[in-house]
C-alpha cells in the first residue's frame, strides 16, 4: 500500500497515548448514523462499539467489512479499518484479508439477503474453511435498503411489494444452514437485548474460527415486529429458551418448563407435574448432533407443539483454521527449497502420446 493512501486510510487512527485504555467512545466516528429511527441497527452498533474495548485489540488491528444492505453502512460508524464491498461478496473479501494478514481480528457484517440470497455461496465456504473472522448476521426477514421486498429468511406467505399474492418460497433457517456447512460456532441474539448481545459479541470474538452469530433485527418501516414475540417483556419468557452451557433447558415466568428429548423429538414439559430438573435435556455446546436439533426449533411443525425460541451459543468446536493450515503448508514448501522441480509440476501427472 502506498504511504499517500496509508496516510488516508489510517486517518484518525492514531494509537492513544500509552496506558490509555479504549473506550466506546473510541469506536466511534464522526459521520451521521444513517438509519431510520427506531432501526435496531443502532442498537447492534452500541453494542460492537461498548465490547471491542474489552478485546484489547488496537483499533488499527481491527477490519469490519460489510456487503451491500441497510447493515453495510456499518463500516462507516466504526473507527477502524473497514470497507463497504460487494453485495454479497464480504465473506469472500474477508477471506483474502484473513488469508494475507492472519494478526487482523476481521468482522463481516451482513444482512439475510446480501449474505443468504446473492452471498449464499460465499458464505458456506467461508464457514468450511473455517477463517479466524467474526460474521455478524443481521436478520430482519426483509430486503430494508430495497425498501420492502421478501428476504430469504422471510416466513412463507408472506406479503411484500415482490410478492402481493404472498411469498411461496420456503425460507432459509440460517442457523441450521451453518450447521450443514459445519460451522464451528453458530450463536443467536436480539438486537433488543443488550447484555445478552454483548456476551454473545465477546463469545464470538473469543472463538479461534468463522464464528456466526445471527442477530434477530427489527425493521421498523418494512417488518416490524417480526420478532416481537421474542422481546416484549409480556411474551418473551414463554417464548425464549437461553442457551446456558452445563445446564437444563430451562424457561418460562417461573421458571417452571423445560424441555426434554423424546427420542430425538424436544417436547416441553412442567416442572409442576411431574417432572424434574435432573429430566430435562443439558445443553452442551460441543454436542453436534443436539446442535442441530435446537437449530430446528425454528420450524417445528404445529402438530408436534409450540417450542420456545432458542437464543445463545448453539453450537462451539474449535477445529484448524484456513489460514492456520496455509501457513503449515507454506512453511513445509519453503523448507522444501531447492527440491521443487517447476518442469515437473507443468509437465503433470498424465501425459498423452499422439501419433
Amino acid at each position: 500500500m502506498s504511504d499517500v493512501v496509508m496516510n488516508a486510510v489510517t486517518e484518525g487512527l492514531e494509537p492513544k497515548k500509552e496506558n490509555a485504555p479504549l473506550t466506546a467512545k473510541d469506536f466511534a466516528t464522526d459521520q451521521e448514523v444513517r438509519w431510520c429511527p427506531g432501526c435496531g441497527d443502532y442498537s447492534i452498533l452500541k453494542q460492537v462499539q461498548t465490547i471491542l474495548p474489552q478485546t484489547g485489540i488496537p483499533r488499527e488491528d481491527i477490519v469490519i467489512i460489510s456487503g451491500i444492505g441497510c447493515s453495510s453502512r456499518f463500516p462507516y460508524y466504526m473507527n477502524t479499518f473497514g470497507m463497504h464491498s460487494i453485495h454479497g461478496r464480504a465473506t469472500a473479501i474477508a477471506s483474502g484479508l484473513k488469508a494475507t494478514r492472519p494478526d487482523l481480528s476481521v468482522w463481516i457484517v451482513t444482512g439475510d439477503g446480501d449474505s443468504l440470497s446473492i452471498g449464499g455461496n460465499h458464505t458456506i465456504h467461508l464457514l468450511r474453511r473455517n477463517f479466524n473472522v467474526n460474521i455478524l448476521l443481521f436478520n430482519n426477514q426483509i430486503y430494508g435498503l430495497t425498501k420492502g421486498q421478501y428476504s430469504p429468511t422471510s416466513e412463507e406467505h408472506k406479503v411484500t411489494k415482490s410478492t402481493p399474492f404472498g411469498s411461496i418460497d420456503h425460507p432459509f433457517n440460517p442457523l441450521a444452514l451453518a450447521m450443514g456447512a459445519d460451522a464451528s460456532f453458530v450463536a443467536r441474539s436480539l438486537d433488543r437485548d443488550p447484555k445478552h448481545l454483548q456476551e454473545m459479541l465477546l463469545r464470538s470474538h473469543a472463538h479461534h474460527g468463522t464464528s456466526l452469530l445471527e442477530i434477530y433485527q427489527n425493521c421498523n418501516i418494512f417488518n416490524d415486529g417480526a420478532f416481537e414475540i421474542f422481546t416484549d417483556k409480556k411474551t418473551r419468557v414463554d417464548e425464549v429458551l437461553t442457551l446456558e452451557q452445563g445446564k437444563p433447558l430451562i424457561y418460562g415466568a417461573q421458571s417452571d418448563k423445560g424441555i426434554v428429548l423424546d427420542g430425538y423429538k424436544p417436547k416441553v414439559v412442567s416442572l409442576n407435574e411431574g417432572h424434574s430438573t435432573d429430566d430435562l435435556w443439558v445443553h452442551d455446546e460441543g454436542d453436534f448432533y443436539k446442535a442441530q436439533i435446537l437449530t430446528r426449533f425454528f420450524d417445528n411443525p404445529a402438530n408436534e407443539g409450540h417450542l420456545p425460541r432458542p437464543i445463545g451459543v448453539f453450537f462451539a468446536r474449535e477445529r484448524p483454521t484456513y489460514e492456520d493450515a496455509m501457513s503449515l503448508q507454506m512453511e513445509d514448501a519453503l523448507a522444501q527449497k531447492g527440491k521443487g522441480d517447476l518442469d515437473k509440476l507443468l509437465h503433470g501427472r498424465e501425459t498423452w502420446v499422439i501419433e
